[in-house]
């Protein structure tokens, strides 16, 4: 698969991945007192949003055409 995430779509994940991962594991871990569904949810989309912004691919780009990549 080629590259697909770029500029500011990259970034973004990179920065929002991280911030719901660790929102996600302090509610998991019992820290923060929330739904624990929730906070599973936000852990995986974070942990999602974080490998795709790294790796520039993302499954779902490529399924509805987008390119956000300048390479």
């Amino acid at each position: 698969m080629e590259q697909n995430v770029g500029g500011f779509d990259r970034t973004a994940r990179l920065v929002a991945g991280p911030i719901l991962a660790v929102v996600g594991l302090l509610i998991v871990a019992g820290v923060v007192s929330a739904a624990l569904p929730l906070g599973a949810a936000l852990l995986l989309v974070g942990v999602v949003l974080l490998g795709t912004g790294l790796t520039q691919r993302c499954i779902i780009n490529q399924v509805l055409g987008v390119n956000t990549c300048n390479v």
